[in-house]
């Protein structure tokens, strides 16, 4: 168990949180489930309230017709369910939606469940808090209906929706929901994580209630006096019954992380994963303070004069005549305690320059790679590489350059410069298109689908400023003429050469199928089962007479070709 400080954690270059493995081992589906047994199974009723589970679910794909992004699924190896527990107006639902953002970047397919949701669709409107009164036994039968339905939702999305993470916003305040959802999990070979967020600070819960709650569904037209006395009778409704985790004692053999007043300190027990140790990693990097992250591009380069590619040209004239107006714009805003983070490539550093104020290099914010196809037009490209024109147009996502990255790789690159925003006050980022993308995709949560096609023009400001849920947007032209470097989305997919089928990119980061059977497979080596050692096979030779030795050799390049090891 560990238990730090924010000003601890901060000051520590890198955070390891401690692996160990839970009490209990079940072993099922060719899997591992960690979960342990905290109660007999809850079933699971066809209809609640007059709402079928079964139709509420979307028509869903076998779980082998993954979406994209399921490459990640390296990181889980079973579906994790993160169950979020607290008081209301503690930001569980804050947490949820940024945490969701986060992993859907990353390439981890997740999908929040919000219980208020489901309780607004079954009650249709909000009376007063009396419907959490714990003595309300129409409400409470109720609103376990609900949690029951939402559960059964969390089950087709990881089981039949190629989901690999569930995130389960709800109150959860008491052991006997928690225990109905453990064994629920159990049921299913689910991972559990709780995420319990307490806070004792007056201030901010009453800023989360008038920044959130007023303009709620559950309040219409409601002033924001009867808006905070009403829901603050509702949080002593939920005082009641509030049970938090015990690390101690009852809850000693869970996994969770509890966020205390918002980040102020940690406290982190019995991590099982990587999943989840980046889940940590995450919820201790983020704060809630107001900030404003400025992104744009370096200014027009020569390069871009000539519609090349990559490169480490310098400014244009007009590029120079963008980072003197930067310069103005950045003055004229009196920005508190800005940070100005570049790449490495002479086109940002000049934009940086000419601000005359400290500035730091990222290497990780270079432009993305564009292998061999460095310093050369679009149109070169496809006169010289036609095959691999076409390919990037298929999946401009997934298509890695050869010799160089795709948006994939770019996103997993930049993955230290979002962890550092988040850390972060004021901060400005004089990026590349490619790079620009990426970070955006992050703070307006947008698909893979989206993100290469996200239109970032050159001598524009984009202004990002955290709100409740979510980033609020503003678009600032400095009004100095510029190349549109911009390449629209083909509304036809350009035809592929015989060789190349939608299922088997070359030099694709999604690593291709064996066959163009979309099935997906278990790992040559699940849990329990040992990899192939060629050194210590090799060893089994000496002392061996040539027949018994060409018999072993023979043997074991069998093994190989059977594995898929023969080549890489």
């Amino acid at each position: 168990m560990l238990f730090l400080s924010a000003r601890g954690f901060h000051n520590t270059p890198f955070f390891v949180p401690r692996f160990s493995r839970r009490s209990r081992v079940i072993q099922k589906s060719g899997g591992v489930c960690l979960v342990a047994m905290l109660g007999d199974a809850v079933p699971f009723p066809e209809q609640v309230n007059g709402r079928s589970c079964s139709q509420e679910s979307k028509s869903s794909h076998l779980r082998g017709s993954e979406k994209k992004c399921s490459w990640a699924s390296y990181m889980t190896n079973s579906p994790t369910l993160i169950v979020m527990i607290g008081l209301p107006a503690r930001g569980k639902t804050y947490v949820s939606k940024k945490l969701t953002r986060y992993l859907n970047w990353i390439g981890v397919p997740t999908k929040v469940f919000n219980l208020g949701v489901y309780r607004r669709e079954a009650v249709k409107s909000y009376q007063s808090y009396d419907f959490f009164r714990h003595d309300n036994e129409e409400a409470m039968r109720i609103r376990k209906h609900c949690a029951l339905v939402a559960l059964q939702d969390v089950k087709v999305y990881l089981m039949e929706e190629s989901g690999q993470i569930a995130v389960f916003d709800a109150t959860n305040t008491t052991r006997e929901r928690r225990d109905m959802i453990l064994s629920f999990a159990k049921e299913n070979s689910f991972k559990v994580f709780f995420v319990e967020s307490v806070c004792d600070d007056p201030e901010v819960i009453a800023a989360n209630i008038l920044e959130v709650k007023v303009s709620s569904p559950d309040y219409p037209e409601r002033n924001r006096e009867n808006v905070m006395d009403d829901f603050l009778k509702r949080i002593e409704c939920y005082k009641v019954t509030y049970q938090p985790l015990d690390p101690v004692d009852y809850d000693k053999d869970l996994s969770f992380i509890k966020v205390i007043n918002v980040g102020q300190r940690f406290l982190v027990n019995r991590v099982q994963d990587y999943i989840q140790s980046k889940i940590v990693y995450y919820l201790m990097n983020i704060h809630v303070q107001p900030r404003t992250i400025y992104l744009c591009r370096h200014g027009e380069s020569e390069c871009n004069l000539v519609s090349k590619i990559g490169g480490d040209s310098g400014l244009s004239p007009r590029g120079k005549q963008f980072a003197q107006a930067l310069k103005k714009y950045i003055k004229d805003q009196e920005i508190v305690d800005l940070k100005v983070w570049t790449s490495q490539l002479k086109r940002t550093i000049q934009t940086a320059e000419a601000l005359g104020v400290p500035y730091e290099q990222w290497k990780i914010l270079n432009e993305i790679d564009a292998g061999v196809c460095e310093e050369m037009t679009y149109e070169e490209i496809q006169r010289k590489y036609p095959e691999e024109f076409a390919l990037r147009d298929q999946d401009k996502y997934l298509y890695r350059y050869p010799g160089g990255e795709s948006y994939q790789d770019l996103v997993q690159r930049l993955e230290p410069v979002i962890m550092e925003l988040e850390r972060q006050g004021n901060v400005l980022v004089i990026s590349h298109q490619a790079v620009m993308r990426c970070l955006l995709a992050y703070f307006l949560d947008k698909g893979a689908d989206e993100l290469p096609y996200l239109k970032c023009p050159l001598h524009t400001i984009f202004k990002l400023t955290p709100v409740a849920y979510g980033c609020k947007l503003e678009m600032i032209s400095l009004n100095v003429d510029a190349v549109d470097t911009h390449r629209d989305k083909p509304s036809t997919m350009n035809n592929l050469p015989k060789s190349q089928t939608p299922v088997r990119l070359r030099r694709n980061s999604f690593t291709p199928l064996a066959s163009p059977d979309t099935v997906k497979r278990p790992r040559n080596y699940s849990v329990g089962s040992k990899p192939l050692n060629p050194a210590g096979s090799l060893l089994l030779l000496e002392g061996r007479n040539e027949k018994d030795q060409q018999k072993l050799q023979d043997s074991f390049q069998l093994q190989v070709k059977r594995a898929g090891l023969g080549r890489c």
